[in-house]
């Protein structure tokens, strides 16, 4: 017999790693809805009766009404640090609701060894990029703001290995030749040997932590002397925040 409370119920915002972490940790004592935007993120989490995956991408006015009819008591978002749609509109829901929220952000990583830059707009509305043979390691949305500076870099692009990622880049102006399909995690190795393959003289990546891949990339530009430009986080006014698991956990045991 399950001790499960069905009248309480967690919406976990996932598709990451530490979502993932976070569904194991309370898969057979919490009755938790994870929603996900791809059916590849599915794979991430455990199968047990108290874990429902959901792919959707929510709109902004299915939230509230969202929220009521799976009746969620406490929401924790833990999607990327770039998907800030869901998080803002997820704030605005509860709080209309007064449901109780808390952000679980991936640790960043402090290192005074690479270039941080606020924005893409910040980033190409000067010449970091210029004369160099760039990789781009941004996620495929992001690729059509680079598409006015494929005269003036060489650009290359690894991007996730689906039809979308690669007709968005295809249609911002990368060959068939510049671009790679791989689903992380990525090893050192494969890393080093990619720029070598290319001859990278910049890397442009987002400030996306460990579970990102930025720890590997850090490492791979000192190793082979090359700059490293990070696009940092979006900010986003969070109610409540962590990044120790154990707080997230104590945050739903005390609200589901």
């Amino acid at each position: 017999m399950s001790n499960v409370d069905s009248t309480r119920r967690l919406w976990l915002i996932g598709g990451t790693t530490e979502s993932a972490v976070i569904a194991s940790a309370i898969s057979y004592n919490i009755s938790c809805l994870i929603s996900v935007t791809t059916v590849s993120a599915r794979s991430l989490y455990p199968q047990t009766p108290n874990l429902q995956v959901w792919v959707e991408t929510l709109k902004p006015h299915q939230l509230e009404e969202f929220l009521l009819l799976q009746n969620i008591t406490a929401v924790l978002d833990a999607s990327h640090p770039y998907a800030v749609e869901i998080s803002r509109n997820a704030i605005s829901a509860t709080q209309k609701l007064q449901i109780p929220y808390l952000r679980y952000e991936r640790p960043a990583i402090d290192d005074a060894s690479v270039i941080n830059v606020a924005s893409f707009d910040t980033l190409l509305s000067r010449d970091y990029l210029r004369s160099h043979r760039v990789l781009l390691t941004i996620g495929y949305r992001s690729l059509p703001l680079f598409q006015p500076w494929q005269e003036k870099a060489t650009l290359f692009a690894r991007i996730l290995p689906s039809a979308k990622s690669l007709e968005t880049a295809l249609n911002s102006g990368f060959t068939a030749d510049r671009l790679i399909c791989l689903r992380p995690p990525i090893s050192v190795d494969l890393e080093r040997s990619l720029w070598q393959q290319w001859g990278i003289s910049l890397v442009v990546s987002k400030a996306s932590g460990t579970a990102g891949g930025e720890d590997v990339k850090r490492l791979v530009a000192q190793q082979l002397n090359i700059p490293l430009i990070l696009v940092d986080r979006p900010i986003v006014n969070y109610p409540q925040q962590t990044s120790d698991v154990s707080v997230a956990l104590e945050f739903i045991k005390f609200n589901c």
